[in-house]
């Protein structure tokens, strides 16, 4: 490195931003994730003793993920080579590579491939790298928003540790807040700026977990905000309102938290939780879900986990799909938390989701007979010949329009699906099918 490209560099370093710049240099540095990296854990002992293995660090934006790997590189005596899927090729993996053999054979050194953003690979590309992995050429750690066990290959999977890392707490972010505040180095402490608790606490709060989304809203706060009558910077309430407007939501349509949330909601309808349905709910709109997609969800729920102990359920739900479509946005909330809330709040059954997969089992995997003669049609010439129809009994012709009769083939007489559970309306279902059955038994 020659002295322009050292000063360009150090140059850099000032002007990048806040949250670059306050990025943990060492493990005591960092903020959180304490289930991974706390003391005595497998991570922090690994990077501590410099003995890593190829991991996976996954987890929402903001909460570490490079941070971690720009640590394991300021720690380890290993070479440190970091890429970026978005902008890399294989063509920069292949020169990676080339290199760490050399490092390896001429001085005995390993390297330590960072791919930032490893989903972004596709499956050639990844695949390339397994080889190496394999055979201890590059020790690979991998950063991914997405779900690694949906978006890396299962073989990249089986060679490394998967990390997740979770949204940062309040506090965590409170904290980080007040160091950038003052820190004279690398912070904004050279503005003598400083912030109120309150301003601290919302911007915390707002920032979601995402310690990037709180160091810039103070960035922000203080390169913007004129001194006071007594020529201080002061970020309060309204400053830190205006710097953060909005709160980060962790959402992808097309990504693992949109199933998490969207498997909050149907399990919150099921839990009879409506205020929880209408909160994930919320999320999901917030996001920019599509309601045509959540007013489906409601009707799955309706049918499969309220069922016959609510028979309303199911009609409220396909009626607030179709009022849906017809509305739109944003009166359409109105609906889907209406349908979401009934659904919620009604007595629960899955009877009817037993019954049809104890009856498909039994189809696709056993001898299930013939339909009974006397059930077949027998609306054609030639039927009555054939013996069908011969012997049915026609329900509405006995009491209570109900006579015993065999419905099931001989192979499945006695077998039973439906089995109604004492919850809401089903309970007088139960009810009424004993009192049929226990009259005729009575006869």
């Amino acid at each position: 490195m020659d002295l322009f490209e050292y000063m360009r560099l150090e140059k850099a370093k000032k002007e990048s931003p806040l949250a670059v710049r306050m990025r943990p240099r060492t493990l005591d540095e960092v903020v959180g994730q304490s289930h991974i990296i706390g003391k005595n854990r497998l991570l922090y002992r690994a990077i501590q003793a410099d003995k890593i293995s190829s991991l996976i660090f996954y987890g929402p934006p903001g909460t570490g993920k490079t941070t971690l790997a720009k640590v394991i590189a300021n720690t380890t005596s290993s070479r440190f080579v970091q890429l970026n899927a978005t902008t890399s090729g294989k063509k920069d993996m292949e020169k990676a590579v080339n290199e760490a053999k050399e490092a390896s054979g001429m001085y005995g050194k390993g390297t330590i491939l960072f791919i930032d953003e490893i989903h972004r690979f596709n499956k050639a590309q990844q695949d390339y790298l397994l080889p190496f992995v394999e055979d201890g050429t590059v020790v690979l750690i991998g950063a991914t928003t997405e779900n690694p066990y949906f978006e890396v290959n299962s073989a990249l999977i089986s060679r490394s540790k998967i990390f997740r890392l979770e949204p940062l707490s309040k506090e965590d972010i409170s904290s980080l807040i007040h160091i950038a505040v003052s820190d004279t180095e690398r912070g904004m402490g050279s503005y003598g700026a400083s912030i109120t608790e309150e301003a601290a606490d919302f911007i915390a709060d707002m920032a979601g977990g995402d310690a990037r989304s709180a160091l810039n809203a103070v960035e922000l706060g203080i390169m913007t905000t004129q001194p006071n009558e007594s020529g201080k910077i002061v970020i309060d309430l309204e400053t830190a309102q205006e710097c953060i407007q909005r709160k980060v939501l962790t959402y992808d349509k097309g990504g693992d938290n949109h199933y998490d949330v969207i498997s909050a909601f149907i399990k919150s309808m099921r839990g009879t939780d409506p205020d929880a349905a209408v909160f994930y709910l919320a999320r999901m709109l917030d996001a920019g879900e599509d309601p045509k997609f959540i007013a489906r969800r409601i009707m799955i729920c309706a049918s499969e986990d309220v069922g016959n102990a609510d028979p309303q359920a199911l009609p409220l739900a396909v009626a607030a799909s179709l009022a849906v479509e017809r509305v739109g946005l944003p009166e359409a909330r109105i609906i889907l938390s209406q349908a979401a809330s009934y659904v919620a709040s009604a007595p629960k059954s899955n009877a009817c989701i037993v019954a049809i997969d104890k009856a498909q089992e039994m189809v696709k995997h056993k001898n299930t007979g013939q339909v009974p003669p006397w059930l077949r049609d027998a609306h054609y010439g030639g039927a009555e010949k054939l013996g069908h129809g011969i012997g049915y009994k026609y329900a509405h012709n006995y009491p209570e329009n109900y006579v015993k009769q065999q419905y099931l083939p001989n192979e499945l007489c006695g077998e039973c699906f439906y089995e109604p559970t004492e919850n809401g309306y089903e309970k007088q279902i139960k009810e009424h099918l004993e009192h049929l059955r226990n009259r005729e038994e009575e006869a």
